[in-house]
């Protein structure tokens, strides 16, 4: 220790001075600010400083600390004396290695698993897309027309069914000629269907509950109401050349191109004297995208729709958008035809009229439209094209764009529409087999059964092969579309109207089946077997329609082989189509076995991959048997089994030409993740 003595008044005290106080007092002693600026004081003072330095500072042996464990409270003197000594530094620079080693190993591993990881599939891949025709969905006002606030009111039947996309019918402003197909003003909602308030009301909703509206957009045509078509009939401009106009006389058109409904494509107008195209009614004149003003008011209109948070569109009958500028006769499909009685769009070959150059660069610019709005996470824009190309499917697959630029995310898949031409195994897996051939590698597929244009398919295939065509629609690759009334197995409804397949929606067996309060009737009959076919008592079912599709669309959503895995063909004959989904890396797989028959049974013993024994996940009938080997597998008329099976040997491996994938991926059991394979 050391010592120092102080001076109190007359007399003389000594202080022990401890080792922490000899460091403090040696850095009092160094501090200028304890430095007095008189010289005598300085210099009267020095010899006791000097003094009394010199005795902390010439026994340096006790100025060590020497305590053997640091204590609460300690200066940073002593902290630092101990955190130079080994048995501290030591485990300390360890623990800072391994803090460094161990973060630059998670930065590289979610590096990698980025890198390694498929593409997330988005809203419109995840759960099928359900088609609403608002005119025949709810009636909220008892007015017998279905309308917005109805389909806000039955938003938990989406629900029920894992819907997460809704497509909705037009619900413009409109004559309704050909019921809101004609448009007279794309920015205003039709009074019949309620007003802005309550399509902001109902887009609120849906995205509250996690759903996603996909409107209708009709870019061909608008109705001859509309304020451009009575301008343009004026002269007026800028709207004079707004659509297509060419000199003629009223018994004599342009030249023989006809209408979609028949007749021909061409209006003599009064007002204007000339004649006006049209590729359906002729109050559904065309617009002219060869004025780029048109295109610039058509693409402010998607703007006003996506300003407003709508989720995707529906591009309607693009294929009609752009026609040829030298209007020269299209050639007949029977040359020997009377040139007279050429009144039908399948009596000519539309060369000038359908798909013309120029149609998607609009669609692509469109789409970039759309892409500029998808930037906010989890708010993509979606884009679907409505084409119809029959036999000429390579037009149909263009709307996929190209390898260089992306346009719709699919146009639609029709080609079931035409499985009841020829009802079979056989028929469906050509029609499957179409697509998926001429499909543009890495795209997404999807596949639609119904619509508001054919018939429902219970009326052109039968009711009792409702429900395996809807495990057809629901196991297949992509993303499937229902039309509304599917799910319960509604059917054409033989009216006095053109749209048997668009009565009111059956909700349950009460006042017109629960769609309309109205005591005048509805604007459609209701079909005469809601009492029976509705969604309140199939609910209460769990063998009924509407269970098994909710069932199907669950598990599709569930099931990683379902929603992204291998599509293989497996059988087909004239009563059978079967077919599996299988994951690389996922020992669970499934076997879909569907008949469109008559009763049979299936021997699939030549397949080596399938394991002899497969269990039954789901059947559209009601079986006791749990069980079935695959060298015998029965199936009745309408049938469709869905078969659960374990095992690790791969069916597309060695069957690459029967096996379609979207985006390769494979499953990795440790880590629960998926990776590109």
């Amino acid at each position: 220790p050391s010592w120092s003595w102080e001076s109190k008044g007359s007399g003389m005290s000594s202080t022990k001075i401890t080792n922490i106080d000899a460091v403090e007092l040696q850095e009092g002693i160094q501090n200028a600010a304890f430095h007095e600026d008189d010289d005598d004081t300085s210099n009267a003072s020095s010899s006791r400083e000097q003094q009394a330095t010199s005795v902390s500072v010439t026994r340096p042996e006790e100025n060590e600390y020497t305590q053997i464990k640091p204590y609460a409270g300690m200066p940073k003197e002593v902290l630092m004396l101990y955190s130079r000594k080994a048995c501290y530094r030591v485990p300390r620079e360890i623990i800072f290695w391994l803090i460094i080693a161990c973060t630059l190993a998670l930065i590289a591993m979610t590096i990698t698993i980025v890198a390694l990881s498929p593409r997330c599939m988005s809203w419109w891949q995840l759960s099928p897309v359900y088609q609403v025709y608002p005119r025949s969905f709810k009636d909220s006002n008892a007015d017998g027309v279905g309308d917005l606030k109805g389909i806000k009111e039955k938003l938990s039947h989406f629900e029920y069914l894992n819907i997460k996309a809704v497509w909705i019918s037009p619900f413009y402003k409109s004559p309704m000629r050909d019921f809101g197909y004609d448009v007279e003003d794309f920015r205003q909602i039709d009074p019949i269907f309620g007003t802005m308030e309550d399509f902001d009301e109902l887009l609120a909703s849906m995205h509250d509950k996690g759903l996603k509206l996909i409107m209708d957009y009709i870019p061909n045509h608008t109705s001859d109401k509309h304020i451009w078509f009575q301008l343009s009939r004026n002269g007026t401009e800028p709207y004079k050349d707004y659509y297509i106009w060419v000199n003629c006389t009223r018994d004599k058109p342009p030249n023989n191109w006809v209408s979609v409904f028949g007749n021909s494509t061409w209006e003599y107008d009064e007002v204007r004297q000339q004649c006006y195209f049209h590729q359906f009614l002729k109050e559904q004149p065309d617009l002219n995208y060869r004025n780029p003003r048109v295109i610039e008011e058509m693409t402010d209109i998607i703007h006003f729709w996506l300003k407003k948070g709508v989720d995707g569109f529906r591009m309607d009958a693009v294929k009609h958008m752009l026609e040829a500028a030298h209007l020269r006769n299209e050639p007949q499909v029977d040359p020997d035809q009377d040139p007279s009685t050429v009144d039908t769009e399948f009596e000519l070959f539309h060369d000038y009229t359908y798909t013309q150059q120029g149609l998607h660069e609009i669609l692509t610019n469109w789409r970039i439209d759309l892409d500029a709005y998808s930037r906010e996470p989890g708010r993509y824009r979606f884009m679907v094209i409505e084409c119809y190309d029959y036999e000429e499917i390579d037009k149909t697959m263009r709307y996929y764009g190209t390898s260089y630029v992306t346009e719709s995310d699919f146009p639609f898949n029709f080609y079931l529409l035409y499985l009841p031409d020829d009802l079979s195994g056989n028929q469906a897996k050509s029609l499957v087999h179409l697509w998926m051939s001429n499909m543009p590698k890495g795209k997404w597929p999807n596949w639609v059964v119904g619509n508001h244009d054919k018939p429902r398919i219970g009326s052109s295939a039968g009711t009792e092969y409702i429900r395996a065509i809807n495990m057809l629609l629901l196991t297949l690759p992509g993303t499937p579309t229902t039309y509304y009334g599917e799910e319960i197995g509604m059917v054409n409804v033989n009216s006095n109207s053109r749209d048997p397949q668009r009565t009111p929606m059956q909700w349950d067996d009460k006042l017109n089946a629960g769609f309309s309060d109205s005591e005048n009737g509805t604007w459609l009959d209701i079909a005469p077997d809601y009492s029976t076919v509705n969604v309140e008592l199939q609910q209460a079912d769990a063998h009924s329609t509407v269970s098994q599709y909710r069932a199907l669309s669950l598990l599709r959503g569930a099931e990683l082989a379902l929603s992204r895995g291998w599509f293989c063909f497996v059988w087909s004959d004239v009563n059978v189509f079967a077919y599996l989904r299988e994951l690389d890396g996922l020992n669970k797989a499934f076997l879909v076995v569907l008949n469109f028959g008559e009763d049979t049974t299936t021997d699939l013993s030549s397949v080596t991959e399938l394991p002899d024994t497969l269990t039954v996940h789901l059947s559209t009938v009601p079986i006791s048997q749990k069980t079935f080997t695959k060298s015998r597998i029965p199936t009745s008329r309408g049938q469709g089994m869905l078969l659960e099976y374990s095992t690790n040997q791969r069916f597309h491996l060695n069957h690459a030409s029967e096996c379609y994938v979207s985006e390769k991926a494979c499953y990795l059991p440790a880590l629960d993740i998926l990776y590109k394979c």
